[in-house]
Parts: C-alpha cells; sequence; structure tokens
C-alpha cells in the first residue's frame, strides 16, 4: 500500500520539481506582474510549491535584479516582493510566450508514473459492487454481469441497441462503480510548455483525508500540492463530439494550451454517448482510437510541431442506437472487447419501472390501468415498451393532470391523452410502422 507522499513526494528543491530554475523563476514574475506585490505564503499558495522552493527562486531573482522587497507596513506582517523595472520587462516577455499563470505544472515524465501507478484498470469491480450499486435500478442481472466484466477487462466497450433502452442512463451510473481517488495535475509541462489538465466541470476535489473509500491508498498530508486530490474523472461527450476536441488546444489570444478530452479522463472514464451523431463520421472517429486503444499510449502535438507520447489510461465506453456493424468494419470492431446489447423491456420490468415512477411522483396507478395500457396502447400498436416510456408517459399525464387541479389522479382519459401527446402518428399514417418508441 503507497501512501500519497510516496507515490509523489513534495518537492523541497527546484532540482526536486523536475523544472529549470528559469522556468520556475519565470512563472513566478508572472505572478508577480499579475498582482503587483506578493508575499511568500501567497506564492506558496499561488504556485503550490514549498516555501523552501520559492525563496530559492526569490533569492535566484533578487541576484538578478529583477525583484524587490517592499518595506514592512506593520509589525508582524510579511515581506512583500514585487519586481523592479527590469524585472516587469523580463515578465512581460515571460507572458508573451507564455500566458500561463498558475500553480507550477508537473514535468510529463512524473506524471506518466503517477498515472501508470494509479491505474483505473487496477480497480476490482465485483459482482457484489456492481450489483449493490444497481440495487435501485430495474435492469436485468445478466446485463450487470455483462458490465462488471467489461469494466474490469481494460478494454474498451461498445453498448448498443434501440434508442430509449437506458443505454445512457445505465454509462452514466456505471460511473458509480469507481468509488477511490485519485491525483489530479493542475497542469502538465510538456518541454516546459505548459499544458492545463485541471478542469473543475470533470475533476471533482476531495479532502486530503478522504481515504475510507481507497483501498489503494493510504492518504497522508506531505504530498506534492502540484496535484489535487480527485475522484476519479468522468468524461462524457455526444454529438457535439469533434477531432478537434481530441488535440491539444491553442488558444491564439491567451496563448494557452488546454488538454484534450480523454487526457482530463485519464484514470477515469471516457463515455463518447450517441456514437454515429457526430459530425465527424464514425469511422474517422474510431480510427483516432486505434493506437490508443492498443497501446496505452496516445500521440499528441503542439502548436509549435513538437510530438509527445501521453498515457492513454482509460475506460472507453461507445454507446449508440446504430448498429455497430454500420459504424465501423469488423477490424476496429475486433479491438472492442465487449459489446453489450440493450434490448427492449418485458412486461414485468415495464411494471417495475411504472410503479417506481408512481412512487416518486406520488401518482396513484392501480394495476387494472396499466393493464388498459398494455392491451389498448403498446399490443394495438405491436409498439415495443422502452425504459424510458413510464417516465415520459406519467410525466406527460402529470401535466394535464396538474392543469385540471388532479396531479396525483391517473385516469384512461389522461393515459389516451399522454399517449398521444407523446407519439407520433403521422408515421402510421403514411405506412411505416413504428417497432420502437
Amino acid at each position: 500500500m503507497t501512501s500519497l507522499a510516496d507515490l509523489a513526494p513534495k518537492p523541497k528543491t527546484i532540482e526536486d520539481t523536475g523544472l529549470s530554475k528559469l522556468f520556475l523563476s519565470e512563472l513566478l514574475s508572472k505572478h508577480l506582474y499579475d498582482s503587483g506585490a506578493l508575499t511568500i505564503s501567497e506564492l506558496v499558495k499561488r504556485l503550490t510549491i514549498p516555501g523552501s522552493v520559492i525563496e530559492e527562486l526569490l533569492s535566484y531573482l533578487r541576484q538578478e535584479a529583477r525583484l524587490e522587497v517592499l518595506p514592512k507596513l506593520g509589525r508582524g506582517q510579511e515581506l512583500h516582493y514585487s519586481l523592479t523595472d527590469l524585472g516587469r520587462v523580463a515578465a512581460f516577455d515571460a507572458l508573451n510566450k507564455s500566458g500561463y499563470i498558475g500553480p507550477a505544472p508537473v514535468p510529463l515524465a512524473f506524471y506518466e508514473q503517477i498515472v501508470l501507478a494509479q491505474s483505473v484498470h487496477d480497480t476490482q469491480i465485483t459482482h457484489e459492487l456492481t450489483h449493490s450499486a444497481f440495487k435501485d435500478v430495474v435492469i436485468k442481472d445478466s446485463l450487470l454481469d455483462q458490465l462488471g466484466p467489461a469494466l474490469n477487462s481494460g478494454r474498451s466497450i461498445v453498448i448498443y441497441g434501440p434508442s430509449g433502452t437506458g443505454k445512457t442512463y445505465i454509462s452514466q451510473r456505471l460511473t458509480g462503480l469507481l468509488t477511490d481517488q485519485c491525483l489530479i495535475p493542475h497542469a502538465i509541462s510538456v518541454n516546459e510548455t505548459v499544458i492545463q489538465l485541471f478542469d473543475p466541470l470533470v475533476h471533482k476535489v476531495l479532502p486530503a483525508n478522504a481515504d475510507s473509500k481507497a483501498p489503494s491508498l493510504l492518504f497522508k498530508s506531505g504530498y506534492d500540492t502540484r496535484f489535487q486530490l480527485c475522484q476519479r474523472p468522468i468524461v462524457i461527450s455526444g454529438g457535439e463530439l469533434t477531432l478537434d476536441m481530441l488535440e491539444v488546444q491553442y488558444d491564439n489570444s491567451t496563448h494557452l494550451y488546454r488538454a484534450p478530452l480523454q487526457v482530463k479522463a485519464n484514470n477515469g472514464m471516457f463515455i463518447i454517448d450517441d456514437m454515429g451523431r457526430q459530425r465527424v463520421s464514425p469511422a474517422d472517429l474510431f480510427n483516432r482510437w486505434i493506437v490508443p486503444m492498443e497501446e496505452k499510449i496516445d500521440h499528441l502535438s503542439l502548436g509549435n510541431g513538437h510530438n509527445f507520447e501521453i498515457p492513454f489510461n482509460v475506460i472507453l465506453v461507445f454507446s449508440t442506437n446504430i448498429n455497430p456493424l454500420e459504424l465501423g468494419d469488423m477490424a476496429f470492431l475486433r479491438r472492442i472487447g465487449h459489446k453489450i446489447y440493450f434490448d427492449t423491456l418485458d412486461q414485468a420490468d415495464f411494471t417495475a419501472i411504472w410503479n417506481q415512477v408512481c412512487e416518486e411522483k406520488q401518482i396513484t396507478c392501480s394495476p387494472e390501468l396499466l393493464s388498459y395500457l398494455f392491451e389498448n396502447h403498446y399490443q394495438r400498436e405491436h409498439r415495443s415498451m422502452l425504459p424510458c416510456h413510464p417516465r415520459d408517459l406519467l410525466g406527460i399525464a402529470q401535466d394535464k393532470a396538474m392543469y385540471l387541479g388532479t396531479p396525483t389522479t391517473l385516469t384512461r382519459e389522461l393515459l389516451d391523452w399522454a399517449w398521444d401527446s407523446y407519439f407520433v402518428k403521422l408515421e402510421q399514417q403514411e405506412g411505416q410502422p413504428i417497432l420502437n418508441g
């Protein structure tokens, strides 16, 4: 069992950071240029490196005549440091090269070590954990017993089936099986070019003592604070996904690099929802993943043409309404270890979901009324029952019931009205039977 202090020891010297004195002094100078004057404790908080390293840098900048110490303004107050004219010129030049003003980055080689040490593929998903996480969800045990081993496999997963069968919902619930934590750096350095990695929308920060659910790490103070202790990241992307979003992003106006989605998802899960609906063709999107899936390494490049490799330590999940054979050729599908089909519901599972939604919405519905729905609508129109139908139909019926002043009462008339409002009849009039909702 490894402690955080052993996994990512706190640097004590400039050399320990893996970054050059010139790089760190320029970063510190940019902070001073941005803020005017700062104390050592404020610089420690901003750069997330220890005071001993900050003091080394301040001493170096003073020797270079780029830094001055301001007089104390009161007893017991810390010294404030600000840039000289020479220091401001140097800081301005540094900002023109890189607009990054934030915590000190982690060198790429160190980041690679951390990613491999806390690999998501080392997380063991058990039968008990899987069934416990889905105890409040109506889903067949056989389907859960496909999903659990798929997560353990270290290989990519394709979840496919008709629209409305719960693929997106179940995919997102899978994230609840990743209960341990990992270290996420604020930024990484590739040949001292900074790439921002931490994203508050993806990375959920935890208290430093949040070790109750972490079987692999003994958490204690003293680790490198250039990292944040987070839940394993979950990235979900849908029809808006483009190939550009899978490359390092560069903003010409701010001179900032930002990590692509799959790097933000490292040590966690990346769900590509609604596969086949993206503006980029499925073949191009699939081809983008062939090398990372096989080698567990991704190849990226910076705006200056520099290419580099980075770990691809991700559970990659594709979710689609389209037959996988229409999305990619057999050569690609062979590389995906698990293909899991989500089918329509039988009457028993539909009833269970229906009753759950009725209880949640405080709607009274008799068994006779549900039998009426089956016989006079589903069977008559030969329509498949989907997991999304109970919530949608009951929601529409309750909208009308609230309008009538009886929000908890369900009648045949309300069901008929909800049915007609929910399903499009034009397709049937044109002779196109609807097999699935």
